[in-house]
This record gives structure tokens, sequence and C-alpha cells, in this order.
């Protein structure tokens, strides 16, 4: 069998059949997956289109927040029976990172479907098929004629690939932020290579630091002394001896995921005009990721001192530093959680927590007091986020919509809390 590249055609999107036999909602995600909202012109324009659509078809209002000029934050909201309570958040973002054409199958945004079933694309797993997964979730349970007993919001956020500030990291100080009343919110996860899915309650928070090391000039020909080379090489040291211990931590425990140690990446460095001039500055930057349980001061301090060893004059700035370490609960006496976790088990799904190893939208949410927990439901299968022909198999995507079906209603229909008011009704 040939890949199949026909975009969606016939039956329309609540039918039950779309092109060629496929299902609705997998033409659906193909088409989602054409947008080229990559970084670093993401077309959200044409994102805005989509959802607009959507949002008619579902019947639900659209509000649309202008963060910055053309950085656009849109939420259809489904109303519940009592608006009075706090309400669940189905969190997505809308733009994907770049590509290496050269290194895929097929073209990153032709959401080529080949024999097995597997649909390529960048988003494919980041995270436009969980955006398609929550709307035809809620078009399924709009059609049995469910109606939740709280308020969902799915939002779709800009910019989350290129640190979220012009998105959600600006939307949850917004006074529209503060009237959604959002009491539980689920964002994106990873996929599961085995048969258990991941769910994430916490994030590691992410360093992006660079170290200024200055030096004596001079003549390539000469020993000159106290060299900004020197001193780079200390600091590079002593990063690195700490990124093997950090290493070794992971390979000898069978407790411990990646989110649960220190990565440390060297990603730049700079310096230099000529082979024959000894520079008078350089410069290395890192990329780190810090779980929660690191006292983040204390590893400030590990920095200041590894600079002081390094030499006179070091200095360093931070271009991200994120430093709140809220995480979860997963304790089942805990109502958000014992829905989510009883839903789950109830469809013989095994959960692993984790602590998310990277960075998403959910560290925003949960700065400001919100719990959060990151989940997308895709075990056996390989991760492939920001990778070459990163790929969803049509099947595990289809089992992700029956999840969210279950899941909006369950977390939607948590009993309400003591006291609990909306004060923006």
């Amino acid at each position: 069998m040939l890949p199949d590249k026909d975009g969606p055609s016939g039956g329309g999107p609540c039918s039950t059949q779309g092109s060629s036999g496929e299902d609705p909602s997998v033409s659906l995600f193909r088409e989602y997956l054409r947008l080229k909202t990559v970084h670093p012109e993401p077309d959200y324009d044409a994102a805005l289109r989509f959802l607009d659509r959507i949002a008619e078809e579902l019947d639900l209002p659209m509000k649309k927040i202008e963060l910055f000029p053309r950085r656009v934050l849109s939420i259809m909201t489904w109303e519940g029976t009592n608006p009075a309570l706090k309400s669940i958040l189905l969190n997505s973002h809308t733009d994907v990172v770049p590509v290496y054409q050269e290194h895929w199958k097929y073209d990153a945004f032709t959401a080529v479907k080949d024999a097995e079933g597997n649909i390529y694309g960048r988003g494919a797993q980041d995270m436009k098929s969980v955006t398609i997964q929550y709307i035809q979730a809620i078009r399924r349970l709009k059609a049995e004629g469910s109606q939740p007993v709280r308020t969902v919001h799915l939002m779709f956020v800009p910019d989350e690939e290129v640190g979220g500030h012009k998105g959600m990291e600006t939307f949850v100080t917004h006074p529209e932020f503060q009237k959604l009343n959002i009491g539980f919110a689920l964002d994106e996860g990873l996929a599961s290579p085995g048969e258990a899915f991941t769910v994430f309650y916490g994030e590691r928070n992410p360093w992006w630091i660079t170290i200024h090391c200055p030096g004596n000039p001079g003549h390539g020909s000469r020993f000159v002394e106290n060299t900004a080379a020197e001193k780079l090489r200390s600091i590079i040291n002593s990063f690195m001896d700490f990124r093997e211990t950090e290493k070794q931590r992971l390979n000898m425990s069978q407790c411990f995921t990646l989110g649960d140690v220190t990565t440390v990446n060297m990603t730049m460095v700079q310096g230099g005009v000529a082979y024959n001039v000894i520079p008078a500055e350089m410069e290395v930057s890192f990329d780190l990721r810090i779980p929660p349980t690191v006292n983040l001061q204390g590893f400030e301090k590990q920095i200041k001192l590894w600079c002081k060893e390094a030499g006179e004059g070091i200095t360093y700035e931070f271009a991200q530093k994120h430093m709140n370490q809220n995480v979860t609960s997963t304790e089942e006496s805990d109502p958000w959680w014992n829905a989510f976790s009883t839903t789950c088990k109830a469809m013989n799904m095994v959960l692993e927590k984790e602590i998310f190893p990277a960075a998403t939208d959910s560290r925003f949410i949960r700065a400001v007091g919100i719990p959060a927990v990151g989940f997308s439901p895709m075990n056996r299968t390989p991760i492939l986020l920001h990778d070459h022909n990163e790929f969803l198999n049509e099947q595990v995507f289809l089992s992700g919509i029956d999840v969210y079906q279950r899941l909006i209603l369950a977390l939607s229909s948590v009993p309400a809390f003591p006291d609990e008011t909306n004060p923006f009704l």
C-alpha cells in the first residue's frame, strides 16, 4: 500500500467515515498537522481560522486575546450546569518546532499516513494530536447529550515552543485568566514506548546561563598568563564534571527517571577574532534542567563557587531562570487526582508518575497555585517530540479520544468543595 496523502473529504467532521474510509477524527488531525505553525514564523492566522471553524461546529463560544502583536490566545468554553464551581482547563499550544526536512521520510507538513497507519508530521506528538483529541472528545460528549457540571475551557496558546513569554507566561497574570476560575488543568505529556502511560505532576526548572570569562589578551605566539580560555576551561570542567555525576546517579538508580536528576548541556561557546589573537573575553552557555527536589539557592551558590575557582572577573547572566517548584498532588485523597487516576484505572491503564524532564506551559499554571497534570495518551509509541520523522499511529490517536472523553466527564463532575464559588459570577 502506498502512503495516503489525500486530504479530508466527504463525510464531514460529524460523520463516521472520511476519505477512503478514514475516521473523520484522523482526517481532522491530519488537516491540523498540515498547518505550518512552525517557528520562526508560525502561521498562527491559519490556526485561528481552523479553530474558529471548530468552535462553530461545536457550537461553543470562542474568545480571543491578543497578548502581543500577532500572538493571539484562543479559548473555547463549554459552560457547565454549575458555572459557580471552579472550571477545568484543557490546555494545548498551536506552535511547533522547526524541522530538518532532509532527515524526514516524508514532507513534515503533508501528514502522510503509511501502510501501518503511522501519521507523520511535525506536531504529531507535540502536541497537535492532543488538541484534536480534546476537540473530538467534547464533540462526542455533546453528541451524546452530556453536559458537564463544571465549566470546561479549551485553551489554544501561542509560542510555547519558544519559552511561553508571549503565551502562557503572560496570560496567567492577565485579568481574563483569573475570570476562568480554573480548578484543575490538563496539559501535554510524553509518549511512552511501553504499555504504561506516563503522567507528569511537576517539572524541572530550566536555567539557561551564559558565563563570561575575561582575560589577558595578547599575541597567539606567546604564553600569556590568566587568559580567558584558561578560565573558560575551568568553568567547562566544573559543569561537565557535575554533569557526569548526575548521569551516574541516573544510570545507577533503578528508581530515578530523567526528571529526578539535573541535566547539564553545553550549548554555545563564543570568543575570539583571529587565529593569532588571544581573546580578551570568551563565554560559554549551558542548558540546565533542575528537579524540584534541588535547593535552587544552594545550586546557584555552587555556580558562584565554580566561577570564583576559575579566576577573577568572571560573571554570569541568565536568559531563563525559573524558580517555582510547585508540584501537583498525586495523593488519592486529592479529589482532582482521585478523579483522574480512578478513571484511568477503570480503563485498565497503568500510570507511571514522573517529573517532566523538559518544560511545558504547566509550569506557569502551577506557579499561580493551580494543580496541573501533563498527560498525552500515547503508549506503545517511541518518544519523537522535536525529532526527525515524528509520528503517531492512528489507532493510538483514536484510543486517546476515548481516554479524554471519560477524563473530561470525570473531572468536570468532581463534587463541589466546601465554600466553592466563582467570584466573577
